[in-house]
C-alpha cells in the first residue's frame, strides 16, 4: 500500500463519545449497484436512506479477495501477505500474532456478538465473540440463510442486549450466487424473455469453472434453459433489493430501541461481483473494479453526512473503528485510521496506491493507483487472460482496454512498484516465497 500516515486521534484529539458498534457486512456487494453510489436501478432504498445521514467513502477497495482473505483483513487491519490468509480452502487459522478486532473490543468491555457462519470454514473466526450465532447450522446448504433468517437471530439478541455496551456483527449473504431471491422479486428489474433462443449473452458460460454445474442446478430453479445474462444480473439486483429490506428492518430496530444516538454503524462488503465482463460470469474472480470497489458507509452520531474521495482500504476499517471508539490501535495493524478524514480534520491525500491479491481461482497481484491499475499473474488462469494487464481507470473505468503493450513504460514502472512492495512485505514477515505461489490455487487451475 502507498505510504500512509500513522494512526490519528479522532478530530485531532477531540473527546470521544462512548458508543456501541453495529457492523453490517453484505457479502458480494458491488458499490456501483447501490443507489447511493449512483446506480440507475432502485436496488437499495433503505441503504440509501441510511447513507443520507452517513459518511460515504467513494473509493473503498477490497485488497484481498474472496471472502476469507477479505474478512481476515477487515478484522486484523493487516495485509493478506502479513496475516497469511490468501485463499479459500488453504491456510485457515488466523495467526495469534495478528490483532483481532472482536477480541480487542471484548477486552475493552464490549458484549460482542456475531450472526454469521464463517467459523465453519475459518475455524477461529469466532475468536473474541461472547456470542457466536450461526443461523445456517440447520440448513443443508450453508450459504442459504437469507436476511430474514439472519434477522430472526440478530434482532432478538439486540433487543435483549441493547442496554449493554455492545458490538454486533451481521453478515448477510443474499447477493452471493446463486441469486435466488423470493419469486416476487425476480422480475423486479427485468421485463424480457430469459429463455429467448437467439440470445447469445451467456455463450461461454461453460468456461466458468462452475458453469455446467450452475446450468444443471441454479438455472433449473429459474425455469430451465436461461440464455439472457441480463436476466441473471437483474436477479443479482433483486437479491440486493431483498437484502436491503433486511438492513432496513435491523436499523429500524436500532431506532426503536433508542440506540441511534449512541451507536456507530458501518455498512460495507467483503468484495464485489463480476457479472459477465472479462469472460467472468457471476462470480468474484479477477482483480477488476467490479470485485474490488465496494461500499464503505459510516454513520457516526456526532458527525454530519459527507463524501470522502480518498482511496480507502479494508486494512483501514479496524483501526478506524478503534479510533472512533477511543481505543488504542495496535501497532501491528498496517492500515490507517481514516477518522481524521471522516471528521473533516484533514484533507491531505491518504495514500497513492493500494496492493491487491487473489489466490483462489486465479493467482494474481495488482497495484491500483488513483488513475491506473496494473495486474500481474503468477501463472495462467482458467480464462486465458494476459499475464500483464494495465487499465486507465480515468478514461476506461470499466477496464475494457488493456494498454499494457501500448504503454509499456507505465506498465514496467507499476510492475516494479508492485514487486518492490511484495519484496518489502516478504522481508518483514520472514517469507522466502511469494505467499500466492506457496499456497497455490485452492480452486482454480489453468
Amino acid at each position: 500500500m502507498g505510504r500512509v500516515g500513522r494512526h490519528h486521534a479522532v478530530a485531532g484529539g477531540a473527546e470521544v463519545v462512548p458508543m456501541n458498534l453495529l457492523m453490517i457486512v453484505i457479502d458480494t456487494l458491488r458499490a456501483d449497484h447501490l443507489g447511493c453510489y449512483g446506480y440507475r436501478r432502485n436496488t437499495s432504498p433503505y441503504i440509501d436512506d441510511f447513507s443520507a445521514d452517513a459518511i460515504i467513502c467513494d473509493t473503498h477497495i477490497s485488497p484481498a479477495i474472496p471472502t476469507h482473505p477479505a474478512f481476515t483483513t477487515l478484522n486484523t487491519g493487516q495485509h493478506s501477505i502479513t496475516h497469511g490468509i490468501v485463499a479459500h480452502n488453504g491456510r485457515n487459522l488466523i495467526p495469534r500474532s495478528s490483532p483481532w478486532l472482536p477480541s480487542i473490543l471484548h477486552k475493552n468491555g464490549y458484549t460482542t456478538c456475531a450472526v454469521d457462519n464463517l467459523s465453519q470454514w475459518q475455524l477461529d473466526f469466532h475468536r473474541g465473540y461472547e456470542f457466536y450465532i450461526d443461523p445456517t447450522q440447520r440448513k443443508t446448504l450453508s450459504l442459504n440463510a437469507d436476511n430474514r433468517r439472519i434477522n430472526k437471530r440478530a434482532i432478538p439478541w439486540l433487543e435483549q442486549h441493547h442496554r449493554e455496551k455492545f458490538c454486533l456483527f451481521i453478515h448477510y449473504w443474499d447477493p452471493h450466487t446463486p441469486y435466488l431471491p423470493p419469486r416476487a422479486y425476480r422480475k423486479m428489474f427485468y421485463d424480457g424473455d430469459p429463455h429467448a433462443p437467439d440470445n447469445t449473452t451467456l455463450d461461454g458460460f461453460e468456461r466458468h469453472p462452475l458453469g455446467r454445474t450452475w446450468r444443471e442446478t441454479w438455472f433449473k430453479q429459474l425455469g430451465g434453459a436461461i440464455t439472457d445474462a441480463a436476466y441473471i444480473e437483474a436477479l443479482y439486483d433483486a437479491s440486493i433489493r431483498y437484502c436491503d429490506e433486511g438492513v432496513g428492518m435491523l436499523l429500524d430496530t436500532l431506532d426503536k430501541l433508542g440506540r441511534r444516538r449512541d451507536t456507530l454503524v458501518l455498512l460495507l462488503a467483503d468484495h464485489g461481483e463480476m457479472m459477465y465482463r472479462h469472460g467472468i460470469f457471476f462470480d468474484h474472480h479477477g482483480l477488476y473494479e467490479g470485485n474490488l470497489h465496494v461500499p464503505f458507509i459510516v454513520r457516526h452520531p456526532e458527525l454530519p453526512p459527507r463524501h470522502i474521495s480518498e482511496m480507502t482500504s479494508h486494512t483501514d476499517v479496524a483501526p478506524t473503528i478503534l479510533d472512533l471508539l477511543g481505543i488504542e490501535i495496535p501497532e501491528q495493524m498496517e492500515g490507517a485510521s481514516v477518522a481524521p478524514w471522516l471528521t473533516g480534520a484533514t484533507d491531505a491525500q491518504l495514500r497513492d496506491y493500494i496492493v491487491c491479491q487473489e489466490c483462489t481461482w486465479q493467482m494474481k497481484w495488482a497495484v491500483r493507483t488513483l488513475t491506473h491499475k496494473f495486474i500481474l499473474a503468477r501463472q495462467p488462469d482458467v480464462y486465458g487472460t494476459p499475464m500483464r494487464e494495465l487499465y486507465d481507470l480515468v478514461n476506461d473505468p470499466h477496464e475494457h482496454q488493456n494498454i499494457a503493450d501500448a504503454d509499456r513504460a507505465l506498465a514496467q514502472n507499476l510492475e516494479f512498484l508492485l514487486e518492490s512492495w511484495i519484496k518489502e512485505y516478504k522481508a518483514k514477515g520472514g517469507l522466502v516465497e511469494d505467499p500466492l505461489v506457496a499456497h497455490g490455487l485452492s480452486l482454480g487451475k489453468a
